[in-house]
């Protein structure tokens, strides 16, 4: 009977070796192991690795990719991951699969910077200089001065665009991105047949792009026309974006086509009716009319007396002896002015506004037109 205990020991502590060398891998922390997934719940993914008991995958360790329902994680998907922790007192393993796809990431995207390809991101939010966008579970940044309108605005939130990648450092965190790099090398594909499709005069529609102080760029068929600011309005503006909005889509006419520098110049007071044509006829030399200060300049002021009209009211036509303009009106003020010259023909008009009680009592005699009448070039259109 105690040969038999004593055999039946022997043969458990056999056991038991065995049973303790096929747990002998040492499973340490930030190492890659292989894995299937054996459970799946609403709080925790298990997985078997091979270890004494269930390795544990938080949901918090997953990819968003990989917790959609149809195309995500399944029982029986073998995958490699990280071991977050080695062993607790429960003998319980900690895994990562979210940081071993990163990792993956983080290299592709390096191999897009190599390789310049284009990738497509998603705008997640504007911040100071530029915005932030999400691509393959991580987060990038494309500053202002590599985003095709130079400037974030609103409408860029949500949106798709195509990028290039600039820098891609995973120990830092840090992922540069340019727009406008990837829209240059489409430009250069697609341009010459863009162009050789537009004539001068024809109507098309574009998308704002970018505002700056001397106009704006449209997107005619994936190609950035120029818009000067003096082509905005046929009203003076002090800047265009007290017209033009990034993101809206305009109707805009072709001015000119550069077939040698493949550029497009736009009009968009073109697509209406020139104000300066209509009001021949409707008014004359020594008619007194009203109009709204529009601006005032060290030498006169400019007042719209027709939509889309400005005529000059000179310092000198202010008053008697040396005038103020600044001292006299405000901007938005309306006010009776005469005109005194009238040549639509030139876009020109000029106004006088102390000569202005005279003609209302039938006694403004008009002078005689000097030889040469210099206007400030400011005005000239």
């Amino acid at each position: 009977m105690t040969k038999t205990l004593e055999r039946n020991e022997a043969k458990i502590s056999e056991f038991e070796r065995l049973l303790n060398e096929s747990f002998s891998y040492s499973f340490k922390a930030a190492d890659l192991v292989k894995g299937t997934i054996v459970k799946i719940d609403n709080k925790e993914i298990l997985v078997d690795i091979g270890a004494k008991s269930e390795a544990i995958l938080p949901l918090r360790e997953v990819s968003k990719a990989d917790l959609e329902p149809e195309t995500g994680l399944k029982v029986g998907d073998e995958r490699e991951f990280l071991i977050l922790k080695e062993e607790d007192e429960d003998g319980v393993i900690t895994l990562s699969l979210k940081r071993v796809s990163l990792a993956q990431n983080w290299e592709k995207l390096d191999q897009a910077r190599q390789n310049n390809e284009t990738i497509t991101v998603t705008v997640a939010a504007l911040v100071k200089g530029g915005v932030v966008v999400e691509v393959m579970d991580l987060r990038g940044f494309i500053p202002s001065s590599q985003l095709r309108t130079g400037t974030p605005f609103e409408g860029l939130i949500g949106k798709e665009l195509e990028v290039k990648v600039i820098e891609s450092d995973p120990k830092k965190n840090k992922l540069i991105l340019s727009q406008r790099l990837a829209l240059a090398e489409q430009r250069e594909q697609i341009v010459e047949d863009v162009i050789n499709n537009l004539e001068v005069d024809q109507e098309v529609e574009g998308q704002v792009v970018r505002i700056a102080d001397f106009g704006a760029f449209v997107d005619i068929n994936g190609v950035d026309g120029l818009l000067p600011i003096s082509e905005i309005s046929w009203q003076r503006i002090k800047h265009p974006s007290d017209v033009l909005q990034l993101g809206k889509t305009i109707k805009v006419r072709i001015l000119k086509i550069d077939s040698d520098l493949n550029r497009i110049s736009l009009s968009l007071k073109r697509m209406g009716e020139n104000p300066w044509t209509k009001i021949e006829g409707q008014f004359k030399e020594g008619q007194v009319v009203t109009g709204e200060v529009n601006k005032i300049t060290s030498f006169g002021v400019f007042i719209n007396i027709f939509p889309g009209v400005e005529a000059l009211l000179p310092a000198a036509e202010m008053g008697e002896g040396q005038i103020n303009p600044y001292n006299v009106v405000n901007v938005g003020d309306e006010i009776e002015v005469l005109i005194k010259r009238f040549t639509p023909q030139e876009h020109r008009i000029g106004l006088s506004l102390k000569d202005v009680e005279a003609a209302k009592r039938g006694e403004y005699v008009p002078s005689p037109e000097p030889e040469a009448e210099k206007q400030p070039e400011e005005i000239t259109e």
